[in-house]
């Protein structure tokens, strides 16, 4: 039985007691009942607080209330007993037999396990990275290229309709330099002082040369706008081929050059004044911010009529809500902290309440040690150390797994030496060789001839799934779903991660007391196919969890 059953079941006994005229709730009964896995063992399988959440709207005492639940649910079928503590927690034992058909349950699901419905009908938007395309990605795009991915796949996995959005800021000053550092090196000239000063300007200067001659003997303003376009398409694909690399992808790539190609600026700015909420002062155009908590108003046309950033900022809102988005998700980095207050006010300046329809994470800075030191100089880029460089120099699964652990709103400190040492205490290390090993038992098993229960037409007992290790390693299957939807609800695709590390130590302690192949000439009994089915079930929740992080599931290590 899942926490998602026993859910199903408590509703199902309080709408039978309303229906009876035992219990009266004047707000109806709730679709869902929260489940959880109690901290301490010896107090049941599952524990829920549903009649404390319910006792004064019901007019009853807690406690009775929890009474007259476990007199009901103890009735029914898969639960073992129920027993009423404190103020009026439930603590509910499952019956060994309902217990055990989680495995199969997971088996048939496959990929799907760990899907649910809870954000089903939600359309998010989440836009991470968003970098000048005038450089390599690096080190502070490392974290969000992991973390906005696992937000998208988790709000995938709970339902939700979720599309991720790279903004490429391919409009503005920096443009313009990146255009006249590429035309000064490869003309031989210094780059100009608030140019771009990486090797890599270098390379891609001789690279735009050999595939263009002619650029060299173009007009002076043409070459220029040649070279900063040329440059920014090298640059933008390979920002792209990286990422993919990298194991992130994304929906939709946005051009801010096309707000003001399509007028849509102008369209934003529009729909602002509808809500009156612009001004004109000093030849400027405003937009009143402080009225929704903003330290300041904001400008969004200066007086010689030039745009600001902050305009393009707002006509892109504006048009990620036409384009029929419920949530807009923005994950800023740390210097961005000030952006909080001013995208929030702009979205209640739009019309919309900025606690429903915008949310703004904010990621800390993540440091590299590399024998003791902090990697801090790249060769191509100067004083930043670039995404290629961090996966040449750790590997995509220790890179991505590492930095999806951690809460994105902490600091964060990785040594390169830990990361990718192949031992016990080293996270992904763990988890991935828990999936290999669990691979090995079953590749054995076939060697054997043997197969999972109920797999190839023979009989699935869930009930002899009773020994103690088994009904931990099911608790902990089974509650994979909930950990999927909550870390979809809160953004926090962390909490995967280290439920995958507390499943992997909880099926290395069944592996060690419940032998699962039979050995020698010992006869294959029954058990050995039901525990078999439960490796199985486990490999299929360690490899669906390490896919919402983005990490592969080796089969061999």
């Amino acid at each position: 039985m899942t926490p998602e059953q026993l859910s199903d079941t408590i509703v199902r006994v309080l709408s039978a007691l309303v229906d009876e005229g035992a219990l009266a709730l004047p707000d109806g009964v709730p679709s869902r009942v929260v489940v959880e896995r109690p901290k301490v063992r010896e107090h049941g399988d599952y524990a829920t607080n549903v009649a404390l959440q319910l006792g004064k709207k019901a007019g009853m005492v807690p406690r009775d209330l929890a009474g007259l639940l476990a007199e009901r649910l103890g009735a029914e079928d898969g639960i073992a007993s129920v027993e009423v503590a404190g103020p009026g927690f439930l603590n509910v034992r499952v019956a060994a037999g309902a217990q055990g058909v989680v495995a199969a349950r997971i088996v048939e699901a496959g990929a799907s396990y760990g899907h649910t419905d809870t954000l089903a009908g939600r359309r998010f938007n989440v836009e991470f990275i968003s970098a000048n395309p005038t450089g390599p990605l690096h080190l502070g795009h490392t974290r969000w290229a992991v973390v906005g991915d696992a937000i998208g796949r988790v709000l995938d996995a709970a339902g939700a309709d979720v599309h991720r959005e790279f903004y490429v800021n391919d409009r503005g000053t920096q443009m313009d330099n990146f255009g006249a550092s590429l035309e000064a090196v490869a003309l031989g000239r210094p780059v100009p002082e608030d140019g771009y000063h990486g090797g890599y300007i270098a390379d891609l200067a001789k690279q735009i040369v050999a595939e263009d001659p002619g650029i060299l003997d173009l007009p002076e303003g043409e070459r220029l706008v040649a070279f900063r376009e040329a440059g920014y398409t090298l640059q933008l694909a390979e920002q792209r081929e990286q990422l993919g690399a990298f194991n992130t992808h994304f929906d939709v790539w946005f051009s801010e050059r096309s707000l003001h190609e399509d007028g849509r600026v102008e369209h934003g700015i529009d729909k602002l004044r509808g809500q009156g909420h612009l001004f004109d002062d000093g030849g400027a155009l405003w937009m009143r911010t402080t009225d929704f908590g903003d330290d300041k108003d904001r400008v969004l046309v200066r007086s010689n009529g030039e745009l600001t950033y902050f305009a393009s900022d707002t006509a892109y809102y504006i048009d990620k809500r036409e384009r029929g988005y419920d949530v807009c998700i923005y994950l800023l980095g740390a210097d961005h902290h000030g952006y909080v207050g001013r995208l929030r006010a702009m979205a209640a300046c739009a019309g919309d309440d900025p606690d429903e329809h915008i949310e703004v994470l904010i990621g800390q800075l993540v440091k590299i040690l590399k024998g003791g030191e902090e990697v801090r100089l790249s060769k191509r880029a100067g004083q930043i150390v670039t995404l290629q460089e961090l996966v040449d120099m750790i590997g995509v699964d220790a890179l991505r797994y590492s930095l999806a652990r951690y809460p994105v709103d902490s600091p964060l400190t990785l040594d390169v030496e830990d990361i990718t040492r192949k031992a016990s205490d080293n996270p992904v290390f763990y988890v991935q060789y828990a999936h290999a090993r669990l691979a090995s038992i079953l590749r054995n098993a076939a060697d054997l001839g043997l197969a999972a229960a109920g797999t190839d037409g023979s009989t699935f007992d869930p009930s002899l799934l009773s020994h103690e290790k088994e009904g931990e390693l099911l608790r902990a299957l089974a509650d994979f779903p909930r950990v999927v939807a909550t870390a979809a609800q809160l953004r926090e695709p962390h909490r995967v991660a280290r439920y995958l590390e507390n499943t992997a130590s909880t099926f290395h302690r069944f592996y060690d007391s419940c032998r699962v192949l039979p050995q020698g000439d010992e006869e294959t009994t029954d058990l050995h196919r039901a525990r078999l089915l439960l490796v199985a079930a486990t490999r299929t929740v360690v490899a669906n969890g390490l896919e919402l992080l983005g990490v592969s599931a080796p089969e061999r290590m």
